[in-house]
């Protein structure tokens, strides 16, 4: 994986999508713009299968099989035999890219059909195999004729890929262009390795949760209006399947379900929904309300100001109250003092009982909070911790992941450091030993 991202921006998704399906012997279809590294991740992947060969081509509907398939041999003519000379073309291929995938015409389509799904090419009477591992399709959008469905549906993972975003546009014009370099020997694929991982793979369990999920995953593609065969549905088990046996798991698990918006979705338009699928159900970053709770620390902190700003007596216009602190005071008392003594005397003081209600409450709701805290804090060490620790999750992915759970633990810490220094203002507010009034609770829960 770190060969396939090596210098490459916003690409791990992608990266990820095709180093697996290259394991599981699928094909990759990336959608979008020219210019965003599709073609350069197919011949890095091609770098990673020791003595693979690769095949490029640009699809037009002018391309004639001969371009894809291998010119007609003259020998086999003169023997009345239509065989194609495929050396060095798309059948003797490990690796292909084909861009522009869905612009070629139907002789050239009926043709790749069979050798995708069959992995067999006819040429003259013979129908042989070919060594194709993964077949990397790409175009700027989705096929929108119904004939090139069948096609379409060919290739189990979709991937959308987009030009680099504003975020990374400077490390984008800073990123040196350098001369492709042969692999590390320890980032090749080896093919015994390999061998035995897909023998492995199959006998790996699918666990209760992962079933229920896929359960929901089916209700979700058809609410949404994403029809989704049979044929992908099993494909994708053995996906996922081969993902988990990858990590050296006995069973599925939900975090290797972050592959169902690449296998799923009907177009990229639907990608996004079932990304925050996936975030929702697995990494549990579903929308938390915390709109309620601030409303009543607001209310706690208003009420606090009103307290504090609420005169002794309202019909006590400020002369008489400078006239008090004198008598008070003495001729001696300078103003300053004076006027720190008309301030305190025109305060209003509150019972002690007032003052204890107000903190009481106040402690019901930090008590809440606190609880809240705690609890988004204990979810936000296990989700986080299983998915630092899974193998295939991309990275873009996980940093998402933990802005949404640290997010929330700030957001809660700072209703907490609001509401204590609010409690520390009701227990500091002026009393009046005299006084036994109870104030009306502070109102701040939803109607």
């Amino acid at each position: 994986m770190a060969e396939l991202e090596r210098g490459l921006l916003q690409r791990d998704v992608a990266a990820r999508a095709l180093l697996l399906a290259a394991l599981a012997g699928e094909h990759v279809l990336l959608l979008g713009p020219p210019g965003t590294a599709k073609s350069e991740l197919a011949r890095r992947l091609q770098r990673l299968l020791p003595g693979a060969h690769y095949f490029e081509r640009l699809l037009t509907r002018f391309t004639v099989p001969e371009e894809l398939f291998g010119p007609l041999s003259l020998r086999a003519l003169e023997d009345d035999r239509y065989e194609r000379l495929t050396e060095g073309y798309l059948p003797s291929a490990e690796v292909a890219f084909l861009d522009e995938v869905f612009k070629a015409n139907s002789a050239i389509l009926n043709t790749l059909l069979g050798l995708l799904h069959e992995r067999q090419f006819d040429n003259g009477s013979q129908r042989l195999p070919v060594p194709l591992v993964c077949l990397v399709g790409a175009s700027n959008e989705q096929p929108q004729d119904d004939s090139l469905l069948a096609f379409y549906d060919r290739f189990l993972l979709r991937v959308p890929v987009q030009p680099v975003d504003d975020a990374h546009f400077a490390a984008l014009l800073q990123t040196s262009v350098t001369t492709p370099e042969a692999p590390p020997p320890e980032a090749l694929i080896n093919h015994e390795r390999l061998t035995t991982l897909r023998e492995q793979a199959p006998h790996t369990a699918l666990g209760e949760p992962v079933l229920a999920l896929l359960l929901q995953a089916r209700q979700h593609a058809t609410r949404t209006g994403q029809p989704v065969s049979d044929r992908r549905w099993r494909q994708l088990v053995e996906l996922l399947k081969l993902q988990a046996a990858s990590r050296d798991a006995r069973e599925v698990g939900l975090w290797d379900l972050w592959l169902l918006p690449c296998v799923l979705a009907a177009d990229p338009a639907h990608a996004p929904g079932w990304i925050d699928f996936f975030m929702h159900h697995v990494a549990q970053t579903e929308p938390f309300p915390l709109d309620g709770l601030e409303r009543a620390v607001m209310a706690f902190e208003q009420q606090l100001d009103i307290e504090r700003r609420a005169p002794a007596d309202a019909q006590d216009g400020s002369a008489g109250k400078v006239a008090l602190a004198r008598s008070i005071a003495g001729p001696t008392t300078s103003e300053s003092e004076m006027v720190r003594l008309t301030s305190e005397r025109a305060q209003r003081r509150y019972s002690p009982v007032h003052i204890e209600a107000r903190v009481v409450q106040t402690d019901e709701l930090l008590n809440r909070l606190n609880s809240l805290h705690g609890a988004l804090t204990e979810t936000a060490q296990t989700v986080l911790g299983t998915a630092r620790s899974h193998d295939w999750l991309p990275p873009s992915w996980l940093a998402q992941i933990e802005a949404v759970h640290l997010g929330r633990c700030a957001s809660v810490a700072v209703l907490l450091a609001q509401l204590q220094t609010t409690r520390t203002g009701f227990a500091g507010l002026p009393v009046d030993e005299a006084l036994t009034d109870r104030p009306a609770p502070v109102s701040w829960e939803n109607p």
